[in-house]
């Protein structure tokens, strides 16, 4: 596999891992998200009319990847409202590359040679690890979380599966990019207004760099996985997206102040040795 898609798709990881911060940062989790989708929303918006249209047969992706992603997000901030982000992250993160792989040779004709299944299945047991071990230390009243966090990666595998048809489907990978942000923020961002509009915009105020930053990331993150999706296999992009958690651990030991121990360095070792083998083949 291309070295250059490799660093890509990490590089999109290291961006996912610091949105999901931003949304976990202090405040309510399910506002938060909303001021991210809703600044990646406007900066879709300022691209598009650079951008050329996507192709018409990508349009009904779009439509089923809006619904799936407003649910995500919305399934993010309330597993993040009652547990750590390095509890919820790896559960959601772990199990969709499995759920992608195994889906995408019926559903795309996409087979993947053994080295390639062995990397995935790495870096999935790797995450997956990371999950269990978390949860061990969770105390009680997390369970709450670990299901939450389960049912969106269900989310997270469908989401990845359309938009990666999707994607190859409209000759444009940044304006399909861009629309699938602009679609994702105008329900969440209207319906938050209709509910929660006194709420809203002091939490904005407060937070508009955090905001700006998570719009930027999100962005950046999605758009280069989709990218990637045009030169690789669906599958072997979406687990190697999932090294995100490498970085999530980091960012939630360093800045969020929660306890990173031997077992998630070991984990963590699977994923890169996951991460190298899938490289390689």
């Amino acid at each position: 596999m291309s070295g250059t898609v490799v660093l890509i798709v990490l590089l999109g990881a290291f961006l996912h891992a610091s949105w999901n911060a931003v949304v976990k940062s202090n405040g309510d989790k399910f506002l938060n998200a909303v001021i991210v989708v809703g600044a990646a929303g406007l900066i879709a918006a300022l691209v598009l009319p650079f951008l050329p249209a996507p192709d018409r047969s990508s349009w009904p992706f779009l439509a089923i990847s809006m619904v799936l992603q407003v649910i995500y997000l919305c399934l993010v901030a309330a597993a993040y409202e009652g547990g750590d982000m390095s509890q919820a992250y790896p559960i959601m993160r772990g199990t969709p590359p499995l759920l992608v792989a195994l889906a995408s040779g019926p559903l795309i004709g996409e087979v993947l040679p053994l080295p390639r299944w062995i990397g995935i299945g790495l870096i999935s047991c790797g995450v997956l690890a990371l999950a269990f071990e978390a949860r061990r230390r969770a105390v009680i009243g997390n369970g709450r979380t670990t299901a939450l966090a389960l049912i969106n990666a269900v989310f997270i595998a469908a989401y990845t599966l359309v938009d990666g048809i999707g994607v190859r489907k409209s000759g444009a990978p940044a304006a399909y990019t861009m629309w699938v942000f602009l679609l994702n923020a105008i329900p969440l961002v209207l319906w938050t207004l209709a509910m929660h509009r006194e709420r809203i915009w002091p939490h904005l105020r407060g937070r508009l760099h955090l905001a700006l930053i998570g719009g930027v990331g999100t962005l950046g993150s999605y758009g280069l996985a989709l990218w990637a999706m045009t030169m690789a296999p669906v599958a072997v992009v979406a687990a190697l997206r999932e090294t995100s958690i490498l970085f999530a651990i980091l960012i939630s030991a360093i800045f969020l102040k929660e306890r990173v121990g031997l077992r998630r360095v070991v984990a963590a070792v699977l994923i890169v040795i996951g991460v190298i083998i899938i490289r390689l083949s």
